[in-house]
C-alpha cells in the first residue's frame, strides 16, 4: 500500500512539473528588470511608465496601452519582439530579455 501511494505521489509531482502553468512560471520574467531595459532603449518611441512626460512623435503606443490590449498575451509578445518591423529597430533581444520586457508589460495589466 504504501509503494502504491509514493509511486501515485511520484507521478503527481511529474505531471505538475510538466503542465503547462509549471513552465510558463518558469518562462516568466523580471518585470524590474524589462522595466529597466525598458528606460533603456524604448523610451525613445514610447512612453514606458506613468513617470515618462512625453515619447516622440512616432505615433507608438504607449506600454500600458499595449498592456491593456486584449490580444496583448505572454505569447504574442514574445513573436512580436523576436519579428522585424518597419518602424521598429531590430534590438536582437535575447529570449531572457523578451521574457523580462515581456514581464513588464503584462505587469501592467490591470
Amino acid at each position: 500500500m504504501y509503494a502504491y501511494a509514493l509511486r501515485a505521489g511520484l507521478v503527481l509531482t511529474a505531471l505538475l512539473a510538466a503542465s503547462p502553468t509549471s513552465r510558463a512560471a518558469a518562462l516568466a520574467g523580471d518585470p524590474q528588470a524589462g522595466h529597466a531595459m525598458a528606460q533603456k532603449w524604448c523610451t525613445n518611441c514610447h512612453i514606458v511608465d506613468s513617470g515618462q512626460k512625453r515619447g516622440t512623435s512616432t505615433g507608438a503606443p504607449t506600454f500600458d496601452a499595449i498592456a491593456q490590449m486584449k490580444t496583448t498575451t505572454e505569447m504574442g509578445l514574445h513573436v512580436f519582439l523576436q519579428t522585424p518591423h518597419d518602424r521598429m529597430p531590430d534590438l536582437h533581444l535575447t529570449r531572457n530579455e523578451i521574457d523580462d520586457v515581456s514581464a513588464y508589460i503584462l505587469s501592467l495589466k490591470r
